[in-house]
């Protein structure tokens, strides 16, 4: 049948960036008084939306944070990301072998994607194919931001691939009627039920081939 778009998550897909998300989100809820590891942050947020951490924060303390916390959060993450992080291992090699169009579907607000994209070297390859849940309006596990996607480039849903790693994106896949691809270094999916796992970036060409 073959693939008419190849539609990438952004964080922990394309670029190694949850560790120092996490690790900052260590550093600000420390300073709010919180004790909230890197690991149960990962484990209950990963692929899920800045909304969603600052109403879990909020109810362990038991009171709104400060009105500044988001931005200040934002500005030092964006910092760290655009000095630390790295593309993920065989990335580049996985999208100078694959033939079809792709494009970068994420939670993510845009200068995020911009400040990790950018800083790998990987910016350019999407340059115009970026698309974030809080400009379409519609957040992963609903399935509209890769709809949008399928829709703005002309793609059928059904010949689309997502590459995710998580089960927030999984399920986001899965519900817009899209091959799902489940990058799982770290084992940290749920359920593989209607997707495909795969644990080395370098395999993605030629299991894309086989769909």
């Amino acid at each position: 049948m073959g693939i008419d778009l190849v539609i990438f998550d952004c964080d922990g897909v394309l670029v190694d960036s949850e560790p120092i998300t996490s690790a900052t989100w260590v550093e600000a809820t420390d300073a709010l008084g919180l004790s909230w590891t890197a690991e149960e942050h990962l484990e209950a947020f990963r692929g899920g939306k800045m909304a969603d951490v600052i109403d879990a924060i909020e109810a362990k303390l038991g009171r709104p944070v400060p009105a500044t916390f988001t931005e200040d959060f934002r500005a030092r993450l964006y910092e760290r990301l655009r000095s630390e992080v790295k593309a993920v291992p065989g990335i580049v090699e996985a999208l100078d072998a694959i033939a079809s169009p792709t494009c970068v579907a994420s939670n993510g607000p845009r200068p995020k994607m911009e400040a990790t994209l950018g800083s790998t070297g990987l910016l350019a390859r999407f340059e115009g194919r970026i698309f974030t849940a809080y400009e379409v309006g519609s957040f992963k596990p609903e399935p509209g931001l890769f709809l949008h996607a399928a829709e703005t480039l002309g793609a059928d849903p059904a010949r689309c691939a997502v590459i995710e790693d998580s089960d927030t994106g999984r399920d986001a896949a899965l519900a817009a009627g899209m091959h799902t691809l489940l990058y799982d270094v770290e084992e940290a999916i749920t359920s593989f039920e209607g997707s495909t796992r795969f644990t080395d970036m370098r395999e993605l060409p030629t299991l894309l081939s086989r769909l």
